[in-house]
C-alpha cells in the first residue's frame, strides 16, 4: 500500500521571531505526528517548514523539503532536498502536486498560493486554525464554509488541534 503524503505549508522566517516563535510547539508536534504516520513535505527551508521537519526528524520519519533555486537555503532537518532550480511559486507547485493533502500553519502570500494551488489541483487543505496569516483569513471567503470556488473541486476544512488535523486525514483518506 502506498504510503499517504502530506505538505505542510506556512509561514517562512527566524524560529525566534515573530510571528513563528509562538508556533513553536504546535509545529514540532505537528511534525512528530505527521512523521509517525505519513510521508511529509515542505518548502524545506526555515519557519514553520524548519519547525516541522524538526519533528519528523524526532520520529525518525521522512521530511521532503522542495526547495527554490539551488537548495542553499535547506534547513537542517530534511531527510531528502529537492532543489527544483525553479523560483518559490514553481517549487510550490511542484510540492502540491507530489501530495495527498495539504495542512496550513499561517503564512503569508507564498502559502495563499499554495493553498489556491491545491485547492486547483483538487488535494484537500486543513487550515490549522487561529496560527494567522492566509490560514484564519482564507475561511472569510469560503462558499458553504468548504470551497473557494463555485465548482466545489476540493474541500477546505478547518481544524484547531494537531490531532483534529491526524483525524481528519485520516477520515478522508480511509485510514485508521
Amino acid at each position: 500500500m502506498r504510503r499517504i503524503t502530506v505538505a505542510v505549508v506556512g509561514y517562512s522566517g527566524d524560529v525566534n521571531e515573530e510571528p513563528v516563535k509562538s508556533l513553536v510547539h504546535l509545529c514540532v508536534e505537528l511534525g512528530r505526528e505527521l512523521g509517525k504516520r505519513y510521508t511529509v513535505f515542505t518548502g524545506g527551508r526555515n519557519g514553520v517548514m524548519e519547525l516541522v521537519a524538526k519533528g519528523v526528524r524526532e520520529v525518525g520519519g521522512i521530511c521532503v523539503g522542495i526547495l527554490p533555486w539551488d537548495g542553499s537555503d535547506a534547513n537542517e532537518y530534511n531527510s531528502v532536498v529537492v532543489a527544483t532550480g525553479l523560483d518559490f511559486q514553481m517549487r510550490s507547485f511542484i510540492m502540491i502536486k507530489s501530495v495527498d493533502f495539504v495542512i496550513s500553519v499561517g503564512g503569508e502570500i507564498g502559502t495563499a498560493i499554495e493553498i489556491l494551488a491545491a485547492y486547483a489541483n483538487m488535494k484537500p487543505v486543513i487550515l490549522l486554525r487561529n496560527t494567522g496569516g492566509w490560514t484564519d483569513r482564507i475561511v472569510n471567503v469560503l462558499i458553504d464554509g468548504l470551497y473557494l470556488d463555485n465548482r466545489k473541486l476540493s474541500p477546505v476544512l478547518q481544524a484547531y488541534t494537531v490531532e483534529e488535523v491526524i483525524r481528519t486525514i485520516e477520515r478522508l483518506s480511509g485510514s485508521r
